[in-house]
């Protein structure tokens, strides 16, 4: 039953102590808004990192050219390794556990896009069929590069949507149109979108051959990108052994010498990822119900000095025939009430934050903060926090209640 004066009493008592009341939910406010904020904050660099990773087969192997660091065979340390088309084959043929594989061709960045007279600078890949298994460009019209375009290097390109609305407008489809890249026209047979960033739609990809032959004249290979059968961590470093090895014989170098040929293992990062964002994960959980439990011992504080300054007041009531559960249900209210207001304000605050930024993120496409992206916060997960708050709030009313209700009437009277 709802009992009108027992809550006029306790507005009273915090309407007579504003300052205090005030600091005491100042102190669960920040609590809970904090905990809300970090959770935010995590999440976001969380799916940043998931959607960087997305952008690339998780199972991948990169491999890129260096420098030697040892002699061999009568060959000098700090010699250059390039890649040629040779490589690609010796590595497709000999290693076993490879599921798809391309090379990559870089033309250079001062060559400009020239459509229409209008000349825009985007960053280029040349590659083979397969890397679009590996990259996962999803195709929005057109078609990807083929196995026909890479026999008949043939001067077709495909280019990201965003790249495309700069140089032809949003309103034009670009398919069948010729742009010319440092002088050589290309078709364009393709348009493509990227899950990953708003950078990766800014390429145009051309197939590997024509690359070499209109660009560089001979098969000269950047780097390679491989896709391995086993997703362990340890079998894809066995596998990039073997990739080395079949390197290290077809350009003469150090099997063990591994600043020849570097190799990026992407299975390996991103377990080191998840390892890291769950130590992160368990830091903002301990610094989020630290906060809390802060301010609730602040509100046990409190409940304490309110139990004193009543003192006089609770002997009255005692003697008048009050009960000693009326006495503790009176301060526990008072503290539970103060709690859970404050709990509920500093989740509000927090929520109207971290979805505030994300809608202005989505809204303007703001580019500086791609790597805070979708900074979600799980409403479960704070709901067991505002519970755990009220329950903290519960118990830090208790001991003051529990000491309201042992005092003497006598001895009250006469304080």
């Amino acid at each position: 039953m709802f009992d009108y004066d027992k809550w006029q009493e306790i507005f009273d008592s915090l309407k007579r102590h504003k300052l205090r009341t005030f600091a005491t939910a100042l102190a669960v406010w920040w609590g809970i808004f904090m905990l809300v904020i970090l959770l935010g904050a995590g999440n976001g660099l969380r799916n940043s990192a998931e959607r960087d990773f997305a952008d690339d087969a998780i199972n991948s192997l990169f491999v890129w050219t260096s420098r030697t660091s040892k002699p061999y065979k009568g060959y000098k340390a700090g010699r250059r390794i390039k890649f040629h088309n040779k490589d690609l084959k010796a590595v497709k043929t000999n290693v076993e556990g490879v599921e798809y594989m391309s090379g990559r061709y870089f033309p250079s960045s001062r060559y400009m896009t020239e459509y229409n007279g209008k000349a825009l600078n985007f960053r280029m890949r040349a590659v083979e069929p397969e890397y679009q298994k590996i990259e996962y460009s999803e195709m929005t019209k057109g078609r990807y590069i083929n196995q026909v375009d890479m026999r008949q290097k043939r001067k077709v390109a495909i280019i990201g949507d965003i790249a495309k609305d700069k140089l032809f407008g949003a309103d034009k489809t670009a398919l069948g149109e010729y742009v010319k890249i440092n002088g050589t026209k290309f078709q364009i047979v393709g348009v493509f979108t990227d899950a990953s960033s708003k950078r990766e739609r800014e390429y145009i990809y051309m197939p590997l051959a024509t690359a070499q032959s209109v660009f560089d004249k001979e098969d000269r290979v950047h780097g390679m990108v491989i896709t391995v059968t086993d997703e362990t961590v340890d079998g894809a470093n066995a596998i990039a052994d073997n990739v080395r090895r079949e390197l290290a014989a077809v350009n003469h170098f150090d099997p063990e010498d591994t600043q020849a040929v570097g190799i990026h293992n992407n299975i390996e990062s991103y377990q080191e990822f998840k390892m890291i964002f769950s130590g992160f994960s368990f830091f903002i959980w301990f610094v989020g119900i630290g906060s809390i439990i802060a301010g609730v011992v602040g509100v046990s504080n409190i409940m304490l000095i309110t139990v004193k300054d009543r003192t006089k007041e609770i002997g009255i009531r005692k003697a008048l025939g009050a009960t000693p559960w009326s006495i503790v249900s009176m301060i526990m209210q008072e503290s539970i009430f103060l709690t859970a207001i404050a709990g509920y304000l500093g989740l509000i605050m927090g929520f109207s934050i971290i979805y505030g930024v994300d809608y202005l993120m989505r809204t303007y496409e703001i580019d500086d903060l791609e790597f805070f992206y979708n900074p979600e916060v799980d409403f479960a997960s704070v709901m067991m926090a505002l519970v755990f708050l009220i329950v903290c709030g519960t118990l830090a009313g208790l001991v003051p209640a529990l000491q309201a209700a042992r005092v003497n009437p006598v001895v009250a009277m006469k304080s």
